[in-house]
């Protein structure tokens, strides 16, 4: 007989969840899902050793364990901080909780310019997300702010390190996609900033993946830069057969027009599969892609703007073709007017 799987009751803003021992607070969130998810700005569950830098992902353990039942005395870091069994945890229920993340976003903003009505980024920002959730009308900063030029990194990344908060995500992207790293974190305390080795080039494969990482709009794609905004487009899953990765992508529609490749993410922003540099940069052609149906899109996010192709139940979209089709069958049969 099979040993049984021992597994952890934990009780996230009064929902119990069971999760498997060494699950973290945010993971075990993620399984109840909807509000109660912790935001995350540096942790990616597919980057090992991620987390614990941004502090987004703040929680309060109301209730250590069954065997230990004293709270913790301080707020912890849901990305970083595994359950125990019996574990109390609040979220969103905890003023204290909303009061800290709101310091949080004014911390990152601190140094962040406000150029989203320029960004490349906006519309798929989380840190815009966090600034409309939990942001202050003013900051209480009084010194004068960090600034950088743009450092191109190559002939497909620019880096805008005005907007890094210092994720790491496309450090440890570097560290384990690729064959050799030419970037990182130079510096320390205030002073850090990412950059390369005497403005080296980025150019090793997969490395565009720091481009989807990226939570703000600090590393960007030349090839998309300024071309379009993410709501007048359309995305659309396609695959094709890549001897490199899945092949398995995001096509980025303006009319017939690829204007850029990403990979496909899920409900948290993160990629599902890594996908090299010859497929995001090089295959942009409707040609080269086997189009599967259009990318599902969350109600409240503004790429859904007039998409509704998506939250529309198959039924009704073919019902709606039908009528169409009836009606242009009759106006062509409408004699025009004299």
């Amino acid at each position: 007989m099979a040993d049984e799987v021992v597994k952890f009751k934990v009780t996230i803003d009064g929902i119990p969840v069971e999760v498997e021992p060494g699950t973290t607070i945010l993971n075990a969130a993620r399984k109840i899902g909807g509000d109660i998810v912790p935001p995350a700005m540096c942790y990616y569950s597919k980057l090992e050793g991620s987390g614990g830098k941004c502090r987004t992902c703040l929680v309060k353990v109301t209730k250590g364990s069954d065997k230990d039942p004293r709270p913790m005395p301080k707020l912890v870091a849901s990305c970083r901080t595994t359950v125990m069994d019996g574990m109390e945890v609040q979220n969103i229920t905890s003023p204290e909780v909303v009061e800290a993340r709101k310091g949080v976003v004014e911390i990152l903003l601190i140094n962040h310019p406000l150029d989203c009505p320029i960004c490349d980024q906006a519309g798929e920002c989380k840190l815009q997300d966090l600034g409309y959730e939990h942001g202050a009308q003013n900051t209480r900063y009084e010194f004068e702010r960090r600034t950088f030029d743009p450092i191109s990194l190559g002939d497909k990344i620019q880096l805008h390190m005005n907007r890094c908060i210092l994720c790491y995500r496309c450090v440890y992207v570097a560290n384990q996609l690729t064959g050799e790293r030419e970037h990182g974190v130079l510096y320390r305390g205030d002073h850090s900033e990412i950059s390369t080795y005497i403005e080296k080039a980025l150019d090793k494969d997969f490395i565009g993946n720091v481009i989807d990482v990226c939570p703000v709009g600090a590393l960007t794609d030349k090839t998309f830069r300024f071309k379009n905004r993410v709501w007048f487009t359309k995305p659309v899953n396609a695959h094709r057969d890549c001897p490199t990765c899945s092949g398995k992508v995001t096509l980025w529609y303006k009319g017939e027009e690829v204007l850029r490749v990403t990979a496909r993410k899920d409900e948290y922003g993160e990629v599902e599969d890594f996908i090299c540099d010859t497929c995001r940069f090089e295959k942009k052609n409707t040609s080269d892609w086997v189009l599967e149906a259009p990318t599902q899109v969350g109600k409240e996010s503004v790429i859904g703007a007039n998409h509704y192709l998506q939250f529309n139940p198959p039924s009704v979209i073919k019902e709606n073709k039908k009528l169409q089709a009836a009606n242009a069958e009759q106006l062509q049969r409408t004699e025009p007017l004299k």
